[in-house]
């Protein structure tokens, strides 16, 4: 055996003592007493699968002032998470083969963890030719970051037999642009107004008639989860919209699409989180420089960082006795691999060895000066959280004892691009 990882291990859905044995990069045997070549001592520490981000915007190519994939990736790590998939809403938009597989070569050597990305959908677009290499597709029923929208029922349903021929999972951002007002506005407040969530529960209402796998990208509001319930859909939810809402005084910084919503919305997000009724958990990692969210409210624009923090938040939550710890490994490793067929999510022999080390003795509150992102802030100054001690993508250590220790290694799960 390479290597074996010894700790309080994630198996079988519950925490023991367990020797994790890794050659080639994946579990090879799971076992009480394994010997190897190298060995890992984390006997005081627990061993989580390694997160999966299914919803991240790292703004590469075209957007890379405000990140990239090497910044975007090494925060990623430093959060727990060993693999992310990335939207197309960037420049140009990754909405047809060639430009998708510019996009694949221009981050290849960039990443530190392993990645997939998604093709975004515009009518008469060419999905087919895009399925081999991509997550999924992405559909925005609401206007936001870039200029992906589809809006008509034909040409929704068309992209939904393209996707079901395809097999894959169409991720939709659920707002009903006929319901997205277009007034000016001045605050969080105003952006809600414009974004209800009546928007976002009719959009979901509308899904059922595309009649191919759907994911629901970022539920916001009880009503919308209540829509989304009621349906044979995944869903992602946000630490933001869990954590804040149109109440927490950071102006543009916290201004996002979908907006937040109010204090009853994130308690009725949160409780269904901690519940176990919400299958993913997903950052939507949308960074902005600080110069772009500076401007006027009504011009600055959405999005907040969350890859590097969503995880060491949650921890911190599960080590408080509030969210159990099943619930939390499920939503950030185990029901990503599922929906989006990853050889990843959970710690048993044949999978990728993407692992998480993590102290519980080290929670802390969260400084900007320790994070990753390019872009410089987070809206969780000071919030309790659990930084893992080392992520671990394939075997090979990555970030450790909050330094890298690895190298650029990441993958493309869904193949190289070159």
């Amino acid at each position: 055996m390479e290597l074996v990882v010894e700790g309080r291990a994630y198996v079988k859905g519950r925490l023991s003592n367990w020797c994790i044995g890794i050659e080639d990069g994946r579990i090879a045997e799971v076992g009480k007493n394994l010997r190897g070549e190298e060995r890992l001592d984390c006997r005081h520490m627990m061993v989580l699968p390694a997160a999966i981000d299914p919803h991240v915007h790292f703004r590469d190519p075209g957007l890379t002032a405000k990140e990239d994939f090497a910044t975007g990736t090494l925060a990623a790590a430093f959060g727990g998470v060993g693999c992310v998939l990335d939207m197309p809403n960037t420049l140009p938009p990754s909405t047809g083969l060639r430009d998708l597989m510019e996009k694949k070569e221009a981050i290849a050597r960039k990443s530190w963890v392993d990645h997939g990305l998604f093709a975004g959908c515009v009518p008469g677009g060419k999905l087919e030719e895009m399925t081999p290499h991509v997550a999924g597709f992405k559909m925005f029923m609401g206007s936001s970051t870039g200029k992906l929208l589809v809006t008509e029922d034909a040409d929704m349903r068309r992209i939904g037999a393209a996707v079901k021929r395809a097999d894959k999972v169409l991720s939709v951002h659920a707002e009903d642009e006929a319901l997205i007002g277009k007034e000016a506005e001045r605050d969080l407040g105003d952006h809600l107004r414009n974004r209800p969530s009546r928007a976002e529960a009719t959009a979901i209402r509308r899904l059922p008639a595309l009649g191919c796998r759907i994911n629901v990208c970022h539920i916001s509001s009880a009503e919308g989860l209540q829509a989304a319930m009621e349906l044979p859909f995944t869903t992602e939810v946000t630490a933001h919209h869990m954590l804040l809402d149109r109440d927490n005084g950071r102006g543009a910084f916290a201004k996002v699409n979908p907006p937040l919503r109010t204090a009853d919305d994130r308690a009725a997000l949160f409780q269904a989180f901690v519940a176990g009724k919400i299958d993913m958990l997903a950052s939507d990692h949308a960074p902005h420089t600080i110069e772009d969210k500076s401007q006027e409210f009504d011009v600055a624009p959405s999005g907040t960082p969350g890859v590097e923090t969503q995880v060491p938040l949650m921890l911190a939550w599960a080590k408080k006795g509030v969210l159990p710890l099943e619930v939390l490994v499920k939503a950030m490793a185990e029901r990503p691999a599922e929906v989006f067929g990853l050889n990843k999510g959970k710690i048993e022999v044949g999978r990728d060895a993407d692992l998480m080390i993590v102290d519980t003795r080290t929670m802390g509150g969260i400084k900007v000066n320790n994070l990753h992102s390019k872009c410089g802030w987070t809206l969780y100054e000071g919030f309790d959280a659990i930084f893992p001690h080392a992520t671990m993508v394939r075997g090979s250590i990555v970030v450790e004892d909050g330094s890298v220790t690895g190298e650029r290694a990441g993958r493309d799960v869904f193949g190289t691009g070159t």
